[in-house]
């Protein structure tokens, strides 16, 4: 009987959640679709019309565009230690200049990367870093926003990316599906 009120408590809250994170978006959940985590542990929105596709060896969680399909969104789950939040790793420029160098640009990549801003909000008893880059390949560029934020020992980074020409056209989608990321239990 516990184990079903937990359930059920758990479901409600996801629908709370989804509704009044709809509602808080400006443009309430138009355009977008949730995604929730199999253990029910976390969610957060995508945009319609993007599908889930498999990858190995690399992020946990990825959906592309199928129009646009150098368009992404990734979830990337690290393991950090029980002990540890995110304030402890660094400063949100701190922490954006480590994902820029030890992830995004790793020496040898070819790729040369700018952290153009990097911001701090607490949303549900968790504090996350939003960062955003502009990224130079050698035939185009990019733009990426990306969430950072830890619960119990892990450290989860969501971050979506599309080709510079597209980025005013998805900006303002792009910062709704970021900044929805949240966990339910």
């Amino acid at each position: 009987m516990v184990r079903f009120l937990r359930s059920t408590a758990g479901l409600l809250v996801a629908l709370i959640l989804i509704t009044f994170l709809g509602s808080c978006t400006g443009g309430g959940s138009a355009g977008l679709n949730s995604f929730q985590s199999p253990d029910g542990r976390y969610l957060f929105f995508y945009p319609t019309g993007w599908s889930r596709v498999a990858v190995t060896g690399g992020p946990q969680i990825v959906f592309h565009d199928l129009i646009n399909s150098d368009e992404t969104l990734s979830l990337v789950v690290s393991e950090v230690g029980q002990d540890v939040d995110l304030t402890a790793l660094g400063s949100p420029e701190t922490v954006g200049e480590r994902l820029m160098t030890e992830v995004i640009a790793p020496k040898g990549t070819g790729r040369d990367v700018e952290l153009v801003e990097a911001k701090e909000r607490d949303l549900s008893g968790h504090t996350f870093y939003d960062l955003e880059y502009s990224i130079y390949l050698s035939d185009r560029k990019r733009h990426e926003l990306a969430t950072v934020v830890v619960d119990k020992g892990l450290l989860y980074t969501l971050a979506a990316s599309t080709n510079e020409e597209r980025w005013p056209k998805v900006e303002s989608l792009f910062r709704r599906v970021i900044s929805s990321f949240t966990f339910l239990i």
